[in-house]
């Protein structure tokens, strides 16, 4: 492994212990206890998806590129989302319902971040009893629309384990992280994406998308 990614692992584990510590409860975060198993899970996520820092393996791999997604409340963007149908229920750290890609300088695609998605049991927006979690207990959002023709209702968890997030290692939004303006005239766009919120998100161009 380069040191790049050892370097980002240690960042990770680093971020993720103090999320965790943060997310347990009103104690002051030095005295509250990180469950090792998230931070296994989280590291398992991590190096599961070091491959995909070649867009070309993500594409290989199934992973279908689609819009970039902004907050039109300015609180950031989450990038390229890349899904990957055969994962959706995957509660496993390992293996990521979707991918998260934002422009590189050098005109590749460049990892940001992952994603699990689960279904919603009824398809019904106005219940969540089947609401998942991971690492550790954070809480899917949702359910929510899906974000693009024929993707039923879901929940969903991003995590930032690529491009370090100033709001959280799980909020939804990424102000590190920016779409391009959306052209003036656009076609057939995908379902706006809510979260706890209820603010939708814009797609904005990057729909089909060829790796270098």
């Amino acid at each position: 492994m380069s040191q790049r990614p050892l370097r980002t692992a240690i960042t990770l584990l680093t971020a993720a212990a103090a999320s965790l510590a943060l997310s347990a409860g009103p104690a002051p975060a030095a005295d509250r206890p990180v469950d090792p198993k998230a931070l296994q899970d989280l590291a398992k996520a991590y190096l599961a998806s070091v491959k995909y820092l070649d867009e070309k393996v993500a594409l290989a791999d199934g992973y279908v590129p689609r819009h970039c997604s902004s907050d039109p409340a300015g609180h950031g963007s989450m990038g390229y989302h890349y899904f990957n149908e055969s994962r959706y229920g995957s509660l496993d750290p390992a293996k990521p319902s979707a991918l998260l890609f934002e422009d590189g300088k050098n005109g590749k695609r460049r990892l940001a971040g992952v994603e699990w998605i689960v279904l919603d049991s009824d398809q019904n927006l106005k219940t969540s009893k089947d609401r998942p979690s991971m690492f550790g207990g954070q809480k899917f959002e949702g359910p929510m629309p899906g974000h693009y023709p024929g993707m039923p209702i879901h929940y969903d968890l991003h995590v930032w384990l690529w491009k370090q997030n100033p709001n959280g290692l799980f909020d939804r939004w990424n102000p590190r992280v920016k779409c391009p303006a959306a052209p003036a005239h656009t076609g057939k766009s995908d379902t706006p994406h809510t979260g706890k919120s209820g603010t939708a998100h814009t797609g904005s161009s990057g729909m089909a998308h060829t790796a270098h």
